[in-house]
């Protein structure tokens, strides 16, 4: 066996037993008074710990995550306030969502470490190349997570951007129905669960923190934030208005569903302008040859048959 191969299956397995201590130091079956104390903090701690149950390696990083964020912690409230909204704008709110997406940063970390310098040993042998793999695939590893992160944080904005305005309309209609502003939520919230689940998410979440009691105003603010879409941060200012001058809700709402409908139609008539603009380059390159080619072959192929003729 070839040195370079040795080399790197012994880093490999000497990587792989240190990430496996790790995580059996950090994920030590807690003592029964342990997990009744937490029983006590958190009633709802059972119900996970059971549901946790059947698959190892969830439970063992439940178990694991908070050793390994304190990593990569943020220092700052603000860095912490940043890192939450990202989150809650990709559709990740809970309370431990922070905490996973460290963990599981810092594992891509170690992965992309491992499978680097795997890769780098393995087809370079011992050289500064092999020695770049290590870093090259521990920064792949710990970016690819902020990168997925970021996707679906657009993904999921451009969905609700695109649902609103139905949502809206339905909410309309409960509030000119007489429902109040609340049990219009909750309505649309049911009413278009499977349409426009990630709109009926947000106002099933507000809803029930209204009903938890929290003031209106920081309920409507804070769906405009956790959505990240400008649209439901309008929508929310606007109603809050309402709330605090004493204004008709049906009629703000009204108003917003209209201008979120010609903003969306307006944003339709301008990718279709420049429609024509992107046709261009399809057009040169790929039907203007067959086209002269057609054209241009017959006339070809007897200019050539006449020279040969003579």
């Amino acid at each position: 066996m070839q040195p370079e191969v040795v080399i790197s299956l012994a880093v490999f397995a000497s990587i792989a037993c240190g990430a496996w201590a790790i995580l059996n130091v950090v994920a030590g079956k807690k003592t029964r008074t342990a997990e009744r104390l937490e029983e006590i903090r958190d009633p709802d701690a059972r119900k996970r710990r059971n549901d946790a149950s059947p698959g190892a390696v969830n439970s063992m990083f439940e178990k694991a995550a908070p050793a390994l964020s304190k990593a990569l912690e943020p220092k700052t409230e603000m860095e912490q306030s940043d890192l939450k909204v990202r989150l809650a704008n990709a559709g990740f709110s809970g309370p431990n969502a922070t905490r996973n997406f460290l963990a599981i940063k810092l594992i891509g970390l170690i992965m992309g470490v491992m499978f680097g310098g795997v890769y780098g040993f393995a087809n370079m042998g011992v050289s500064g190349n092999s020695w770049m793999a290590f870093v090259i695939g521990g920064g792949a590893g710990f970016y690819l997570p902020a990168s997925v992160l970021a996707l679906m944080k657009m993904s999921r904005q451009q969905k609700i951007f695109l649902q609103l305005p139905d949502a809206l309309d339905l909410l309309v209609v409960c509030v000119e129905a007489g429902l109040g502003l609340d049990a219009g939520m909750r309505r649309v919230s049911e009413e278009l669960a499977t349409g426009a689940p990630e709109v009926c998410q947000e106002l099933g979440n507000a809803n029930m923190q209204l009903q938890m009691g929290r003031p209106r105003r920081e309920v409507l603010r804070d769906l405009g934030i956790r959505t990240g879409v400008d649209d439901m941060r309008s929508l929310a200012a606007i109603l809050i208005q309402a709330d605090r001058f004493g204004s008709s809700i049906a009629q703000a709402l009204r108003v917003q569903s209209d201008s979120m409908r010609t903003k969306r139609r307006q944003m339709a008539e301008e990718k279709a302008q420049g429609a024509a603009v992107k046709m261009i380059f399809p057009l040169v390159l790929f039907i203007f040859p067959g086209i002269f080619v057609i054209l241009v072959g017959p006339a070809g192929i007897q200019l050539m048959d006449n020279i040969v003729n003579k």
